[in-house]
């Protein structure tokens, strides 16, 4: 991108984080109900402190910090960069107040832009590079940011809505069609020019037996069989310590699923509302999703095959919701299931098989940035494909999210796999 581009880019993704914030009420922008879950109002700060510290601060000529203690309230986990407030207690923090931290990210965006302008050509590769990083940073917390809101309001008695959108049934989708992939030795990671995460390389040689993969993700009805059959109640379908999550948390179904005299209902981002049959289920942990696929007689997909499978589909192809369209809900597949894969982009990130760990030759880097991926190559499982809260420029085929088995509060499904019979 030259200096324009980048500039129209950062402002547009910059102005749609604001605009994601025009439904919420001033309360809703510091409540925390989860270690998990930040305060809207902390995802604001942050991006604009990554923006400030890991930028800013190296480029700009007349360079002052914008407030002395932002680096240590805003600084997520970044022990290069010092000090952090308490990950758990953000929602403990009634200063800065909203209108500060607004008045926060204007400068800073302000001062930013004018970085673009203004860098000099000596220093502008690794600018553009730290710009790019910066602005998918910020996308991911869109993400982050609606994900959180959704469990907010959900853990409100009142069960307010996001937003008001008026839900239309789908029909259920024809009996799950399966494609075939031929075993062989194939290339996976990102190996292009444009952006892409540290973790998505070196682009590398595997191998793949043959499999199968599901043309579209589980639907709600086909969860409510497994639900049905006491899924939840047998052991069997669980791994060891899924199945003590399952009995120590007491999971009947998936989150925000909720029995109301004998119906079920859900908990949406356009408020409380009875389970569609037809939509994919969403809010499942990788224990949920294996216990699953094992009472089907199936199994999760690697991620290398959802890799080469997914090659098969363009992103605007058979796509389920993105940010952008604003509906921050899946969608249900087409009726006929036909001979290609549907949703493997938007809509759900699809747990895999596989553990998140670095790609053969990967080199984690010795800076602060190092800190953004490497060092989470641990206990967590890979997710592929993106969701409703993201951004649809934002995903490609190679993009790793991870997150560990236990976690339901992002919109995950599930899309299963099977080998030859």
């Amino acid at each position: 991108m030259d200096r324009k581009q980048l500039a129209e880019r950062f402002l547009a993704v910059r102005k749609f984080s604001e605009e994601l914030c025009q439904p919420l009420e001033t309360e809703d922008f510091v409540v925390q109900t989860i270690d998990d879950v930040s305060p809207p109002k902390w995802h604001l700060g942050h991006t604009s402190w990554f923006f400030e510290q890991v930028i800013l601060e190296q480029f700009e000529a007349d360079f002052r910090k914008y407030h002395r203690d932002y680096y240590y309230i805003f600084n997520s986990y970044y022990h290069s960069f010092g000090e952090r407030f308490q990950r758990n207690l953000r929602g403990t923090l009634s200063r800065p107040t909203v209108r500060q931290v607004l008045d926060y990210r204007d400068t800073i965006t302000a001062r930013t832009a004018r970085l673009i302008e203004q860098a000099s050509e000596q220093d502008w590769p690794r600018v553009l590079s730290l710009l790019e990083l910066g602005i998918n940073h910020e996308q991911q917390h869109q993400e982050l940011f609606l994900t959180d809101i959704k469990h907010i309001l959900a853990s409100n008695p009142l069960r307010p809505a996001y937003i008001r959108r008026e839900h239309q049934r789908a029909e259920i989708p024809d009996q799950m069609g399966w494609v075939e992939i031929p075993s062989g030795q194939i290339e996976i990671g990102y190996g292009g020019n444009g952006f892409a995460y540290d973790n998505e390389s070196p682009r590398h040689t595997s191998y793949i037996n043959d499999f199968k993969l599901a043309t579209r993700p589980v639907t709600n009805a086909e969860y409510m069989e497994f639900m049905k059959d006491d899924g939840y109640e047998d052991h069997r379908w669980w791994f060891a310590d899924g199945w003590d999550i399952v009995q120590s948390e007491g999971w009947q179904a998936p989150l925000y699923w909720e029995l109301v005299e004998g119906t079920w209902m859900v908990m949406t981002l356009h408020g409380f509302r009875p389970v569609d049959p037809a939509e994919p289920v969403c809010h499942v942990s990788h224990h949920e999703a294996h216990a699953y696929a094992r009472w089907a007689d199936k199994r999760l997909p690697t991620e290398t095959e959802w890799e080469i499978a997914s090659l098969k589909q363009a992103i605007d192809d058979n796509r389920g919701a993105f940010a952008e369209d604003r509906i921050f809900h899946p969608v249900a597949a087409p009726l006929s299931g036909g001979d290609g894969f549907h949703l493997m982009f938007g809509n759900l990130w699809e747990w895999t098989a596989s553990a998140y760990q670095p790609y053969p030759g990967y080199r984690q880097a010795k800076d602060a940035l190092g800190e953004y991926n490497g060092k989470f190559m641990n206990n967590q499982i890979v997710l592929r494909g993106g969701s409703c809260a993201t951004g649809r420029s934002h995903i490609r085929p190679t993009y790793r999210n991870f997150f560990q088995s236990d976690k339901r509060w992002q919109f995950t499904g599930i899309r299963l796999a099977d080998d030859p019979r």
